[in-house]
């Protein structure tokens, strides 16, 4: 399958700060679940505002639980951070050509992404993007609340793969109540009471059918 821009921030008229990629049939997804997926750190190793393609090394930890999605007809959605495009230390440009490279990577491995958003917002960059606390920068459900906007999804049975707090916040303010992690430092973090606590993230796969 292959994905459009939704939103091109590199096009006049569309929000300089969001990169918004989706699968053609995207609709096809309306009443399904989703996995979403923080990108480094858990889709690719973190190296700290990677900018170049051979910046990146896909995670194989992740592999099994979006093919799992894959098969199971759940979208499988990144939403990522990318205050690096706002403190001038990458390029949307730079951005599309390491997506292009985690495409094919996950691809050579029969996994795919159907949906991918990135926000550059950050209080601490550049016009126009120095936006601090902007909807769609995480700890903010932004990112996932357009996913469900474009998808249709249902929050209530999705997944959250994240290494960071800021990813859990972001799910529970979207409603998404499974929450799993990669990341040692992560597993146990109880965030609210209704959610259960932050689970290893070798326990997600079994949780996709």
């Amino acid at each position: 399958m292959s994905r459009r821009l939704v939103n091109d921030p590199r096009r006049p008229g569309d929000d300089p700060g969001l990169w918004t990629e989706a699968e053609e049939d995207i609709g096809r997804f309306s009443g399904r679940p989703a996995l979403f997926l923080d990108r480094d750190g858990v889709v690719n190793e973190d190296t700290g505002y990677p900018s170049r393609p051979e910046h990146i090394r896909i995670l194989g930890e992740i592999i099994e639980p979006i093919r799992r999605a894959n098969a199971a007809g759940w979208p499988v959605v990144v939403v990522t951070n990318q205050s690096g495009v706002a403190q001038g230390l990458l390029s949307w440009d730079d951005f599309a050509a390491i997506t292009a490279h985690i495409d094919a990577g996950l691809a050579a491995q029969g996994a795919r992404l159907d949906l991918v958003l990135a926000c550059a917002y950050y209080g601490n960059g550049r016009p126009p993007l120095d936006i601090d606390g902007h909807p769609m920068r995480k700890p903010n459900p932004g990112m996932l609340l357009e996913a469900g906007r474009l998808t249709g999804l249902d929050f209530k049975r999705s997944l959250m793969v994240g290494d960071r707090e800021s990813d859990f916040q972001a799910a529970i303010g979207a409603g998404v109540p499974h929450l799993f992690s990669p990341a040692p430092d992560c597993i146990g973090l109880h965030l609210a009471l209704t959610i259960e606590p932050v689970h290893p993230l070798a326990e997600a796969a079994g949780l996709i059918a």
